[in-house]
């Protein structure tokens, strides 16, 4: 079976119109733009801005390279269109709620914090490790672990391919994320761990997004955090 997510099914409370979400996806666009122009006119400039912008662990065992700005940067680089449209679908879906609850700038703060914490992850995993991590998937984890976080009984519009035939159910975001986590991060990661098998996908900065989430309580409206701990619908 494959799902592909489409529409978070649920009202938002606060707000109307998801401004940081619909920001942080454009400006992830205009950069792949500016990634296929250096590309197109040299691929030696296209791997000097990896080696610049991504964030490498070997660089900063050796307190060399971006450091900081490095990990920030590296989350609005991708290695192609569809890691590009995976991640940002996914922010679509699951970004908007997520916003709404905590207001568009402490949504970015937080967004950040997923994102710097899959990088951290990722360095205490491999930190000999050369290759340069770019991509927005650990700060997406984190944001998709924060609804769950926020909204367990959410409904997420989804595609569903059944034996080639695709359906259109409206299910549990639980399972979406399930799915996920499932496929992208548990058996790719016990493929690594005892076949030895080499992924392209940076899977611990994937976990280390995903356990960011928690920190979403750091940043939620006033009002939002209330209602949480009251148990009441944020």
């Amino acid at each position: 079976m494959a799902m592909l997510p489409l529409d978070d099914a649920e009202p938002s409370r606060y707000s109307h119109f998801p401004f940081m979400t619909v920001a942080i996806i454009w400006l992830n666009v205009l950069i792949m733009g500016f990634e296929f122009g250096v590309l197109q006119n040299n691929l030696a400039g296209f791997r000097e801005l990896l080696q610049l912008f991504g964030a490498i662990p070997s660089l900063i065992s050796a307190r060399a390279g971006g450091g900081a700005l490095s990990s920030i940067i590296a989350m609005f680089l991708h290695g192609g269109l569809l890691h590009l449209s995976g991640n940002m679908l996914a922010l679509w879906v699951f970004g908007r709620r997520v916003e709404d609850a905590c207001g568009p700038w402490r949504f970015l703060f937080f967004y950040l914090i997923c994102g710097m914490g899959a990088n951290i992850v990722h360095f205490l995993a491999e930190p000999n490790s050369s290759a340069p991590v770019i991509g927005a998937t650990g700060a997406v984890a984190g944001v998709m672990g924060a609804y769950i976080l926020l909204f367990p009984k959410g409904r997420i519009r989804a595609i569903a391919f059944l034996s080639f035939a695709p359906a259109w159910p409206c299910i549990r975001a639980f399972w979406v994320v399930g799915y996920f986590l499932l496929f992208n991060l548990l058996l790719p990661t016990l493929d690594a761990l005892f076949n030895k098998a080499d992924y392209t996908a940076a899977l611990w900065a994937h976990l280390g997004g995903f356990l960011a989430c928690f920190s979403v309580f750091l940043f939620l409206r006033s009002e939002a955090f209330q209602r949480y701990f009251s148990k009441a619908p944020v």
